[in-house]
């Protein structure tokens, strides 16, 4: 009983609270350096534990997402302490700001969308373009079915492969149809659609950039098919300790839908597009990555319209090597090349008799370096080089165009405060003897990791289509944008909140005067964009609204006054839930938008319900359906020169597919590279 006693008098207690200044922190690890005393503090923060340890100790406290905290006095001064804990500043390279970005496929803990996404959109029928039109931003445009973003003409946005440019990203067909993009979604791991604001990495786009990143080397084989009433695919990867080997092959032919379902044009020869991808990748070490892709489309099409029978035919290439390394001291070298030609030839195009021929050409050149300079500042300084070269061939109109824009860029990602960063950025370009250059900007806070607030300014540029420069005299100043965009998100595991008010301002826009373009047209472009998700409502359950609200108004091409471009739609609504149900999958949704002005007139809104159904047959089979338009209203899309409203060649699209993996058990895999 001695020995209990003077072993009890011996106990020291340590008591206190652990705050972070603001609220209690619950369950924070306090204990004495080189001991196994300690406690972890309760819902109010308090902690209270006993030592044997006597005179001069070190206490420390942990706790996830704050900085360490120490304290190095005597056990018996170590009664009722207050302490506080200060959040863990970010590194410059957790920081991830989402100002009018919306970013798929990546490994965070909200997934907007990936390729399953893609393809079970209700109307997407597996295009990345169509999917990519159900957030805001964007405007319906049913009769070519292109990106529109935030006022801006179809071309001011601009497709990256692995950071190389892409210059015709969409396939052809004829005019008043909707095409789609040339990729498969399966190709990618991850895509981000910028709505503007961008840093100084990319250029030669005034409204938005659409870059995509291929997926990694693979570590197994793979081998699918695919079939439905309008195309067939086959793909596969051979895999390598170190690499991976990998191609595609699809064959898109309307033929056999056009038999069994009428429609409004008058089709000489069905739309038929054969296309093939092939992909390399070897990893050199974990550091060292080389990627190569070639993809090829030939696509025909045969129209009897206006008393002509229409034939196009069209040839796309693009090719790019890339290739990522660290060198040493922190920095981090890409040096890539892409090739893209397009050969495009139509017979009957305008009367009957005359012929088209288009060829377009061009070699991007780029190389980057980037340094992670601290945990504070991260630096990226860049040098690429378009090489472009066109030519067009018009019964007794041609034109023969040979040209290169030089542009280098330097960009800083910078955490001012805790919570408070900032991404300055400057691009500078030359074509012909004319400099430009572009400051850019984005500072944002972010407080937590649910809320984020930016603001996003800075200037764009583009050169003119090669129709309008052929046509031009003497040198053509290149277009710019003005972008000014406040963004504010919200994000929870289970919720997504977005609201981004916007501003544009357009200069030396292409304007036709006296029959001559020349770079005197001007413009300007604001709205508002509001997107939810939401995975709470009902398990299994997830549901989308975008809004846009957009007001522009230009004087370009042959304009003869300022006014709203035809492509604009002053409201767009999109509504999408999508629901699992064992090995079901059901999604709806529902697409508005408010009626375009034309010189002829204003078309009625565009309504269209989509519906689509996606069964798990087993692990290896999965079978598709989508109906577009379910109640089969007939939407006008725009109206011609001669007051006829152009409308869908169909007003309800059916599509049934099968996807079968041959050597996985996962059948989306067919076509992932």
């Amino acid at each position: 009983m001695l020995l209990t006693v003077c072993n009890l008098a011996a106990q020291t207690t340590i008591s206190g609270v652990v705050t972070d200044g603001r609220e209690p922190l619950t369950s924070a690890n306090i204990f004495i350096l080189g001991t196994i005393d300690g406690c972890l503090t309760d819902s109010l923060g308090r902690f209270s534990f006993t030592t044997s340890q006597t005179g001069e100790a070190t206490l420390k406290t942990t706790f996830i997402g704050y900085e360490e905290y120490t304290l190095t006095a005597d056990i018996s001064l170590m009664h009722n302490l207050t302490i506080r804990m200060n959040e863990q500043a970010t590194t410059i390279n957790e920081v991830v700001v989402t100002a009018s970005t919306f970013s798929f496929g990546k490994n965070d803990n909200f997934k907007t969308m990936d390729a399953l996404d893609v393809v079970m959109a209700g109307n997407s029928c597996g295009d990345i373009v169509a999917a990519l039109q159900t957030l805001p931003g964007t405007q319906k445009v049913g009769e070519n079915g292109k990106l529109y973003v935030r006022g801006g003409d179809s071309d001011e946005c601009q497709t990256f492969v692995n950071g190389m440019h892409v210059l015709v990203p969409y396939s052809t067909n004829t005019e008043n149809t909707a095409v789609r993009g040339r990729f498969s979604p399966f190709l990618f791991k991850g895509i981000n659609f910028s709505l503007g604001g961008y840093g100084g990495e990319y250029g030669q786009a005034l409204s938005s950039v659409l870059p995509m990143e291929t997926t990694d080397a693979a570590t197994s084989d793979k081998f699918g098919v695919s079939a439905s009433l309008v195309d067939w695919n086959i793909g596969g990867t051979k895999a390598y300790k170190n690499s991976s080997l990998s191609f595609n092959a699809a064959l898109t032919s309307m033929g056999l839908y056009d038999q069994l379902f009428t429609q409004r044009q008058e089709f000489t020869r069905p739309y038929r597009k054969l296309s093939g991808e092939a992909q390399c990748k070897k990893e050199f070490s974990t550091s060292s990555v080389l990627k190569s892709y070639v993809g090829y489309d030939l696509t025909s099409v045969g129209q009897h319209i206006d008393g002509r029978n229409l034939s196009l035919k069209e040839h796309n290439i693009y090719a790019n090597v890339t290739h990522q390394a660290s060198i040493g001291r922190g920095y981090t070298l890409f040096a890539g090349i892409a090739n893209s030609s397009v050969f495009t030839d139509i017979e009957d195009a305008r009367m009957v008799g005359d012929h088209y021929h288009n060829f377009r050409n061009e070699v991007h050149l780029k190389a980057e370096v980037r340094k992670v300079c601290s945990d504070v500042l991260k630096l990226s300084a860049g040098i690429e080089d378009y090489i472009r070269n066109s030519t067009l061939r018009y019964e007794a109109y041609h034109y023969q165009l040979d040209y290169n824009i030089l542009a280098a860029h330097i960009d800083a990602q910078w955490r001012i405060i805790p919570h408070v960063f900032l991404n300055m950025s400057a691009r500078a370009e030359m074509m012909k003897t004319d400099w430009l250059l572009m400051p850019r900007a984005t500072l944002s806070y972010i407080p937590n990791k649910n809320l984020q607030f930016s603001l996003v300014a800075g200037r764009y540029s583009q050169t003119a289509a090669d129709d309008y420069l052929a046509q031009s005299r003497g040198d053509f100043s290149q277009s710019t944008a003005d972008h000014t965009i406040f963004s504010m998100q919200y994000k929870t595991k289970a919720t997504l909140l977005r609201i981004e008010p916007y501003w544009k301002k357009y200069h030396h826009l292409p304007l036709l005067e006296d029959g001559v373009y020349q770079p005197h047209g001007y413009g300007t472009s604001r709205g508002l964009d509001i997107f939810v998700e939401n995975h709470s409502f009902v398990k299994h359950l997830t549901t989308s609204l975008s809004y846009s609200f957009n007001d522009s108004e230009r004087l370009y091409l042959n304009y003869t006054e300022v006014r709203t471009p035809d492509y604009v739609s002053r409201h767009n609504l999109r509504l999408t839930a999508k629901y699992a149900i064992g090995k079901v999958i059901i999604g709806l949704a529902e697409s508005y938008a408010s009626g375009r002005h034309f010189l002829s007139g204003t078309n009625p809104h565009y309504n269209s319900v989509d519906v689509n159904l996606t069964y798990l047959l087993s692990p290896k089979v999965i079978v598709y359906t989508s109906l577009n338009n379910i109640f089969g209203r007939t939407n006008i899309f725009r109206y011609d020169a001669n007051a006829n409203p152009v409308m869908p060649s169909r007003d309800r699209f059916l599509y049934i597919g099968i996807f079968v993996s041959l050597k996985n058990n996962k059948a989306y895999d067919i076509s992932n590279f």
